[in-house]
């Protein structure tokens, strides 16, 4: 989760770089400036959690949380549909397309 300013063009740059980070690294956006990635444990959560850090823009806050597939699973959304994405995969570990 992220909030970012967007006032000055290297913040604006900053940004860009920062979101181009996060869909390189194989995040799926939930909702605006909400990312996430599915990791088969805590220890690959770490791997992506350095990635991230190298990328960190100097203003701004950057929140990353940690949830199981199952905590994941049971959100309810209380507006609107859930993406195309997330019926696709589901409780899924691994979809073909």
């Amino acid at each position: 989760m992220f909030d970012l300013p967007v006032e000055t063009s290297k913040q604006k740059r900053d940004y860009r770089i920062f979101r181009k980070s996060l869909i390189e690294n194989g995040f799926s956006m939930l909702q605006y400036s909400v990312y996430y990635r599915i990791v088969p444990n805590r220890s690959a959560g770490k791997k992506f959690e350095s990635i991230l850090e190298r990328r960190l823009p100097a203003a701004g806050e950057v929140r990353l949380l940690y949830i199981s597939e199952k905590q994941f699973e049971d959100m309810k959304l209380l507006v609107g549909q859930r993406s195309k994405q997330e019926k696709v995969v589901g409780i899924q570990k691994l979809v073909v397309i």
